[in-house]
């Protein structure tokens, strides 16, 4: 189904539009020129209903995005957030991927935005395992790409900017044109860096490594898993990582809002230890799955009911 040719609703700038009549000029300037910041949140079924998995990180992570890439927002936090829960609700979802978009307008054209309007739209749908089912049970396989995550200077790595996932497309295509499930990038000077849409974490002789984010993204779902960690007692140091440290690695794990808690089991043809998910994969991705479905009251704080 397209995803312009559905029944539902969407928020568009304070007001709720049929989901089919939802639509802007091919005049926006970020369709133009990518200007623009997302985010992408949960909304899982638990035993009080649908619930948003940290709407609050979410939120005040877009609008931090929009801060840095200077887009003034004209709605504040709790109208945002407010949103997001009714857009889960007048669709009737049970589950639920929500989609906060800022963009600017076609009120100009041209590089420099000043005159474009900021807008701001949430859409809701019904959305499985980013990386299929299997991927969630079984492991994926994994190519490093050939593309380069930005340097710090070239793109303000702390924003979930539109135009971040350009970079994230053709590392995409390329692997996947290749086979492979999900493309691994490395940051300018060579190092360890992220996946398209995910953070990655290596687990070697029990201490769980991820990288220095300096050219990645603060994940939502990488701070959740960091917290679980801790709690569950694994030892976690931030450092710079090699490529040639994912090939004898003991466990390799991608997160994301999207992605969930994904394992990885084989990266540039070269299986992860037995190529089977791992202990401390398996450890995480439970718990991670306990509190998102409200299984596990130490973190009921982290959702918001919507039903």
């Amino acid at each position: 189904m397209s995803m312009e040719d559905r029944d539902g609703w969407i928020w568009l700038d304070g007001e709720w539009l049929p989901w089919r009549d939802a639509r802007v000029h091919v005049m926006t300037h970020t369709l133009h020129y990518g200007l623009g910041c997302f985010e992408g949140i949960r909304a899982y079924p638990t035993p009080q209903g649908p619930a948003i998995f940290r709407l609050e990180a979410h939120i005040e992570r877009l609008f931090d995005s929009a801060r840095i890439l200077g887009l003034p927002m004209p709605f504040d936090e709790a109208t945002v957030s407010a949103a997001c829960c009714d857009a889960v609700r007048r669709n009737g979802l049970g589950q639920a991927y929500i989609r906060p978009l800022v963009f600017l307008g076609a009120e100009k054209a041209g590089v420099d935005p000043q005159g474009a309007a900021t807008h701001v739209s949430i859409s809701a749908w019904e959305w499985g395992a980013y990386l299929g089912k299997d991927g969630l049970d079984r492991g994926i396989r994994v190519k490093v790409a050939s593309f380069a995550r930005h340097h710090v200077n070239v793109q303000m790595c702390r924003a979930k900017s539109v135009s971040t996932y350009t970079n994230s497309i053709l590392a995409c295509r390329e692997v996947r044109a290749e086979g492979y499930d999900e493309a691994l990038l490395l940051d300018t000077d060579g190092f360890v860096a992220e996946g398209p849409g995910e953070n990655v974490f290596v687990v070697r002789r029990g201490t769980i490594y991820e990288p220095e984010i300096t050219s990645s993204l603060d994940g939502i779902t990488r701070q959740t898993i960091l917290a679980l960690a801790q709690e569950a007692g694994y030892p976690v140091v931030s450092k710079r990582i090699t490529r040639d440290e994912l090939y004898v690695a003991d466990e390799v794990f991608f997160t994301g809002t999207a992605a969930e808690v994904t394992p990885v089991v084989e990266i540039d043809r070269r299986p992860v230890r037995d190529g089977r998910p791992g202990p401390v994969t398996r450890a995480l991705q439970q718990s991670y799955f306990a509190c998102v479905e409200g299984r596990d009251p130490a973190h009921a704080a982290w959702l918001t009911p919507c039903g």
